[in-house]
């Protein structure tokens, strides 16, 4: 039994949560992915060039090849994961923490602000009432 559900590991592939607009819901659903897949890091802090001063060793350069690597796997991820409308808004694909906060900064800022014009909306609503009028019935705020 153990064999089996260890082969089941290998061989199933999970789907990449693909963004339909609703960030709060896409962004818990692929960072979950995302540090399944031990990417997370490299999207939460970004790959920390050195400055072109600092002279790496051996081990350093390779730590940051692998950083490198798992930073490109990370952003294909994200490529897979949103649409052509929402990739087009990324002005640089560099890395996948600039696009992972560019996409942040757009649609969780649109949540608040829809919300906080519905928020508006529904207290401007309230506040209206009927006023009668001959035999018609008018709005009047």
């Amino acid at each position: 039994m153990a064999s089996t559900s260890i082969a089941f590991e290998y061989f199933v592939q999970l789907a990449i949560p693909h963004f339909d607009g609703h960030y709060d819901h896409w962004s818990i659903l692929m960072e979950n992915f995302l540090r399944l897949k031990e990417y997370w890091q490299v999207v939460e802090f970004g790959v920390q060039e050195p400055t072109t001063r600092v002279t790496l060793s051996m081990i350093e350069k390779v730590e940051m090849e692998f950083l490198k690597l798992n930073d490109l796997k990370a952003k294909n991820y994200l490529f897979q994961a949103i649409d052509r409308a929402t990739l087009e808004i990324i002005c640089c694909k560099e890395t996948s923490k600039y696009i992972w906060d560019v996409i942040k900064k757009k649609y969780q800022g649109n949540v608040r602000a829809k919300l906080m014009l519905l928020q508006a909306l529904q207290t401007k609503f309230k506040n209206l009432h009927m006023k009668p009028e001959g035999s018609t019935r008018v709005l009047v705020e």
